[in-house]
């Protein structure tokens, strides 16, 4: 039986560029998908075409039971959706949005009252509610936007990269209501370019390139895939660097990349700290003094070089259109 967000061989062409090549997805109930992928992978293709934004050219798509082709008004009742840019009126306070967002879903102007309030204290921005949102910063924004969209408690969830560009406190405070919301039995679809985010929140990821998944599995799973853990050097004389590489590449589980100007040497491996000692070990006995050696878990560059051959590009904030150009697309139109 089909999850709670279901997808099967989506496709979506903006021109000559195939924005998405047959993604297929299954979201259980209750649990955490992170999407994720460099600029132009294809995620907000995916979200628009999945909350009804777009139309995809081919494939099926489920959400909350519900086809999203067939019965597009009732998939919107059933959803919340946080994009990569907050839609909020910023000549309308805090409360005033969340309020206008209740009233909108139809709730009674009492009940639309209590829930803004509600949302204001979840989100920390009762000491801001009656300003007027042109006043808020960035990640108050960010916050209100969120709100926003859990103002009907939808059963299903989209957010779009919602902590680019916030800082680390604002995120921190993002990650601890998704985990409230998923504890009390949300589903989410999360888009993110950071591995650290999907290991706090994602029960499982999907890695996207090219319009396609190439990749999925647990957080642990995937960086499984890039060798595990890695080592890093930074020898002192550049002339030991040769040396170096010859050591690590005898403990080693792939290849050896160097980065000249900053001495730094980087290679895949298994064994943890035990191996590192050895590490240390051997290029004592080559007579190789070091700046720095340490183990460390991979990054998301780590796996994309691994699964893609190249890096992942970090977060701008233009959003995700793939229209070749890194322009935006012509308007969204809903299904």
């Amino acid at each position: 039986m089909p999850g709670a967000i279901y997808a099967e061989g989506l496709v979506k062409t903006f021109g000559d560029v195939k924005a998405l090549d047959g993604v297929d997805l299954d979201v259980p109930e209750g649990t955490v998908l992170g999407l994720l992928g460099p600029n132009g992978a294809g995620k907000t293709t995916t979200v628009r075409c999945l909350t009804t934004l777009l139309r995809p050219d081919r494939g099926r798509a489920q959400v909350a039971g519900l086809d999203v082709l067939k019965h597009p008004n009732e998939v919107r009742r059933s959803i919340g959706l946080s994009g990569q840019f907050a839609a909020v009126d910023e000549y309308l306070t805090g409360r005033e949005n969340l309020q206008m967002v209740g009233q909108l879903y139809q709730m009674k102007s009492k009940a639309a009252k209590a829930r803004a309030a509600e949302l204001l204290e979840q989100f920390d921005l009762t000491d801001a509610a009656d300003r007027t949102t042109k006043t808020y910063s960035g990640g108050m924004r960010r916050r209100l936007d969120l709100a926003a969209a859990l103002v009907v408690s939808p059963p299903v969830m989209f957010m779009d990269e919602p902590t680019t560009g916030l800082d680390p406190r604002n995120r921190q405070l993002l990650w601890d209501v998704v985990k409230d919301l998923v504890s009390g039995g949300t589903t989410l679809l999360l888009t993110t370019q950071y591995l650290e985010e999907a290991d706090h929140l994602a029960h499982d990821i999907a890695v996207v390139d090219h319009g396609k998944v190439i990749a999925r599995g647990t957080s642990d799973q995937l960086k499984a895939r890039t060798g595990g853990e890695r080592v890093e050097v930074v020898v002192r004389e550049r002339e030991d660097i040769a040396t170096a590489r010859e050591v690590l590449a005898g403990f080693g589980k792939g290849e050896t990349t160097v980065e000249e100007h900053t001495r730094k040497l980087t290679v895949p491996v298994t064994g943890g700290a035990k191996l590192l000692a050895e590490v240390i070990r051997e290029l004592d006995v080559r007579g190789i003094e070091m700046d720095d050696i340490g183990l460390r878990r991979p990054t998301l560059d780590d796996v994309f070089l691994s699964l893609t051959g190249h890096a992942a590009e970090p977060g701008d904030g233009r959003g995700d259109d793939e229209d070749g150009t890194g322009k935006a697309k012509a308007k969204e139109t809903a299904v």
